[in-house]
């Protein structure tokens, strides 16, 4: 998202990385019609409006996320969440973690399938809306944080990898109410060269 702090920090909503039909049919173009251009729009546009006139006005998004509280807060953890997970998306993902965060997971959870099989049981049994994250603390190990609603876990001092969107405008259009099959559908689209960019960098 680009911060054009001469207009009062008037955030502009960034486009989608691929087309629209780019990541059938485990994510529908209409599904992506819906999600990136009224939802995420919409937490952009709201923000915009939130922040005028405020001690937020001249902030970078992080740094808004990281002390606002209430709408403030929400619209721009939204518009962020969304933003990280469009970007780790991909027609032609690589399919496996390499390198270090490959060994970060395995001494971590043990193994690729187990983190896996951990992130699908934290979304399958978030109550209600909000994300999952793969995180890694200060120390390296990584964790799964369930966060409810707009939550980020760079809030907890972590570091954000991956995350899962289980808002039901991310699946409902292609899955209905089986939030289970849309979390199983998304690691075939899971770019894991985009996710360990991101345990790489300091």
């Amino acid at each position: 998202m680009q911060n054009d702090t001469a207009t009062a920090a008037r955030f502009t909503p960034r486009e989608l990385p691929y087309a629209y039909d780019a990541l059938a049919p485990q994510l529908s173009e209409e599904t992506l019609h819906y999600h990136h251009d009224k939802h995420y729009v919409g937490y952009v546009n709201k923000l915009n409006e939130l922040v005028i006139d405020t001690p937020y006005a001249g902030q970078p998004l992080e740094d808004i996320i990281m002390t606002a509280d209430g709408a403030v807060y929400n619209n721009a953890a939204q518009a962020w969440n969304h933003e990280f997970y469009f970007d780790q998306l991909s027609p032609k993902p690589q399919s496996q973690p390499q390198g270090a965060l490959l060994e970060a997971i395995d001494r971590s959870f043990g193994s690729f399938d187990r983190m896996k099989t951990q992130m699908n049981t934290a979304a399958a049994g978030l109550f209600g809306s909000g994300w999952v994250w793969l995180a890694a603390k200060p120390s390296g190990e990584l964790v799964v944080v369930s966060s409810p609603n707009a939550g980020n876990p760079m809030r907890e001092g972590l570091k954000p990898l991956l995350c899962i969107d289980v808002w039901e405008h991310a699946y409902y259009v292609d899955y209905r109410n089986r939030r289970a099959d849309a979390v199983t559908a998304l690691w075939d689209r899971i770019d894991w060269k985009t996710v360990g960019e991101r345990y790489d960098r300091k």
